[in-house]
Order: C-alpha cells, then structure tokens, then sequence
C-alpha cells in the first residue's frame, strides 16, 4: 500500500519539520532512506521508502539499522546536506512529489550559505530521490535514469509541469487501524501488519532461510557420525580383511554373505563381500576401508565438531532473529543472505560436492580456460587424462587439508570419463597444483603444460560413476 496525496498531505501536516537540523542520515537499503532530524521539543525520525508497493513518507519509532556497507546516495547526502536545516517542506500539489528546501550553512566565516532541494517522487514503479541546487541542476539520483535526464548534471524541476488545473482524482485518507496520529497508525502498519516489507511477512522467510541452513548442517552432521561411527571400529575392518584372507578355500556364501569362524572373538561370523569379487579383492577392500578410517578418524571428528559448533551459533542467530521488532534489521538480513547467494558465479562446466570438497570438470576447451582463468587458484589440484585429450579436472583446495585418496579417485575417474581414453575403462592420468601450470606459449586455447606433476592410474568403476551421477545431478554427457 503507497500512500496517496492526501494522506501525504496529512502526514505532513503533523510534523513540526521547518527549522530541523539534519543530524544523520541512514540508508538501511537502496530503496529507504532515514533523516534524523532535530528541532527542540520535536525531534523526527523522518522515512523516505521508495519500495514498489510500498512508496511512503512518515515518521518512525522503529529503530533503523545502518547498511553494513557504505551506500553511495547516503554519502552523498552526508556530504552536502548533513547539519544543513529545512527551510521548507511540501507536497507538490496533487503529484506524490515531496520537495525539501534545505539550507546548509558554510564551514567558514563569511562564506554564503548553500542551498539544495531534495526531491522525493513517491511513484510505484517510477520512484525515485533527487538531490538538486537551487536553479534545479541535478547534484544526483538514487535511481541514475539516464532516458528521464536524471544524472548529474540534468535539470529536474517538476513544479514547471505541473497542470494545476487537472481535475484531482478522488483519493480518501484511509482509516487505519489502531490509536495515535495518522503518522503513528502509519509506521505501526508498514512495521507489523501489511505489505511484504512488515515484520510479519518479513519473518516467515526469515525463519525458512535458517530452516533449510540448519536442515543442511543437521544432515552432514549426522554423516559425519556415522563416519565417524564406522571409523571408530577400524580395527575391525582389518580383522575382517584376515578373517576373509584365512577363509581361502572354505566358508559358506549365502545372499552377499560370508560365514566363516571368527578366530579373533570367537564363534561364526557373517562378513557381507561383493559376490562379483575374489576373496582376495574383498580382503583389499576391508583392508583399504581400515586405513581409511585409521587416517581419517581425527578429521571427520574435527569437522564434525566445526559443523556442530556452526549449528549452535546459527540457533542462536535465529533466536535473536525470532525476537527482532525492526522489519528493516530482518530485511537487510534477507537482503545480505540473498546478496550473497547472488554473488556467487555458477561455475562453467560440471561441479559437484562430494564431503566437503568442490571438483570442478571443464569438457572443452573454453570451459577449461574459463576454469583456468576465472575460477581456480594456485594451490587447487589439476588432473588430466595422459596421452589423450579431454577435461581438466580441478579440486579445490581446503586450507588445512591434504585430498584424501579417494576424492583423488574420484577426480581422476571424471577426468578420464570425460577424455578420449574413455572407451579403455582405465588409464593414467597426471595431477600437480595449478600453480605448477604453464600456458603454452602461442598454443590453442586452454592448453597448459604442467610441471612438479605425479601419476595416477585409475579404473572406471561403475559403481563409482553411478554416485558421481547423483551428485551431478544427470547423467554425464559424451565426450
């Protein structure tokens, strides 16, 4: 709801503005602008909104957060109009377009006194805050319009235009709910009950953003413990891994089951192996799980700490966000959460997750370079399939952390999917960090020659490719 001329008038008409010194100036977002404005016995909190939907003008009791980062309007206007005093303020005439006349005294004895005139257009959809000197030549926009002429340096003076004679259209002031003056109800409304920007809308998708974020940090927490968990009982991965190698030639197969004597605890023992599999490859897997865990233990309980101390602060930030009264702090906190999210380029080629790393696979040559040029640093892992062309495969780095083997593997299983070398359904490749990369001078686009390189040997298991598709999200496409 945007305040028509007639409430605007009477917004107006309560506050004892002419005289105010403008003390502060906050723009808690691109489109809200708050002047503090002192005069002795009646002090103002005066809000400018230009939101669609949403253009209004009034006082305010609800407190006003200041942007965590400076807004180039809101410097502007403290550079000009700051402590200067409004010598006038009016609607002009039936148009929704609120001029201040503002005096600013100069900062040396003897100098002339500096006028400017503040304009607020308070038209959904076409609303705008112009700053202009006294002849009218714009100072500057919120909005930069260059099609309407309102840059620095345009001329803006809407009083010429006005058709005083046009029938005005039969707007009522609105009987809004509650006690207080037309002001007060105003601020009330706009702070609680109505409009997407009230705290009562503003709070479900609040509450929804900490949902999912802490739906997600639940999840991998409780990954992490069942990690953890399994690693816990390495020992008795290498246990089974002997029992399998000291079953050679005896024990029962029954549905992806071994039963077998368990000559380290005593009595029968069922151990599930891969019927496709030897003894001896199963044996390899148990022992291969075993040093898994044995390394990896220390980590995942680490980051399962992290992940659970990241939980807390975020249940206490939702509960501080529960109790928050101002509709404009749980706005700019939106705001900065989508910024953010915003501001976060899609990488070009595939990427996926895969226990908190990120890998990154370019299958041209201009996702490669793009890769390269955009998107990695020096010490993220580089893997390409040797002797045969195809992807760049990248890792990226986690300071801190050394890539455990079998993200290498999974690396490398991308990288040679997606090459020529796929059809051999094994292969080499080498990796080294992109910091150890070379352009090759003068050659096609993408093209490196890497030094400091080591080799991998990789086989593609379908098994494998199968949980990197569902982490993708698609089937991987041909090479």
């Amino acid at each position: 709801m945007s305040l028509n001329h007639r409430e605007i008038d009477l917004v107006l008409s309560e506050l004892d503005l002419i005289g105010s010194q403008i003390q502060r100036i906050v723009q808690p977002a691109y489109d809200t602008l708050v002047l503090s404005l002192y005069k002795p016995g009646s002090p103002v909190e005066l809000l400018i909104c230009l939101a669609h939907g949403a253009c209004r003008i009034h006082a305010t009791t609800v407190p006003v957060p200041k942007s965590e980062k400076p807004l180039r309007f809101a410097e502007l206007l403290r550079s000009r109009i700051r402590n200067g005093r409004i010598e006038s303020i009016r609607q002009l005439g039936a148009e929704r377009i609120v001029r201040a006349d503002i005096r600013v005294s100069p900062a040396t004895e003897g100098g002339k006194p500096v006028r400017y005139r503040l304009y607020a257009r308070l038209w959904s959809g076409a609303a705008n805050l112009i700053l202009t000197d006294e002849t009218g030549s714009i100072v500057d926009a919120l909005a930069r319009k260059p099609k309407r002429g309102e840059t620095a340096g345009g001329t803006y003076r809407p009083e010429e235009t006005l058709n005083e004679a046009s029938p005005e259209r039969a707007f009522v002031v609105r009987d809004l709910p509650g006690p207080g003056t037309f002001n007060e109800r105003v601020d009330r409304l706009y702070a609680r009950g109505r409009g997407e920007l009230s705290r009562d809308q503003l709070l479900p998708k609040v509450r929804e953003w900490f949902a999912r974020r802490q739906a997600s940090l639940r999840a991998r927490a409780e990954e992490l413990r069942r990690t953890e968990e399994e690693y816990s009982n390495a020992e008795r991965l290498r246990e089974l891994g002997d029992i399998l190698m000291g079953s050679l030639g005896s024990g029962s197969w029954e549905d992806g089951f071994l039963e077998t004597q368990d000559f380290f605890r005593g009595g029968v023992v069922r151990i599930r192996v891969d019927p496709e599999k030897s003894l001896v490859e199963n044996a390899r897997s148990y022992y291969e799980r075993y040093r898994k865990a044995e390394s990896g233990l220390k980590d995942v309980r680490t980051e399962r700490e992290e992940i659970l101390r990241r939980l807390s602060r975020l249940e206490e930030e939702a509960a501080r966000m529960e109790a928050e009264e101002s509709p404009y702090v749980l706005r700019a906190f939106l705001a900065k959460r989508r910024s953010a999210g915003a501001a976060k380029r899609p990488y070009p080629g595939i990427s996926l997750e895969r226990d908190g790393w990120t890998l990154l696979v370019g299958r041209s040559a201009k996702e490669n370079d793009e890769l390269l040029r955009r998107h990695v640093r020096g010490n993220d892992l580089w893997l390409h399939a040797r002797d045969w062309p195809g992807a760049y495969v990248f890792v990226k780095n986690r300071p801190g952390k050394s890539v455990p083997l079998e993200i290498l593997l999974d690396a490398g299983c991308l990288a040679l999917y997606y090459s020529k070398g796929r059809n051999s359904g094994q292969g080499d490749l080498y990796y080294t960090r992109v910091k150890y990369l070379r352009r090759a001078k003068d050659g096609p686009k993408g093209l490196v020659i890497p030094t400091q390189e080591r080799n991998l040997h990789v086989t593609l298991e379908e098994g494998r490719l199968r949980s990197l598709r569902s982490l993708i999200g698609k089937e991987p496409e041909e090479a």
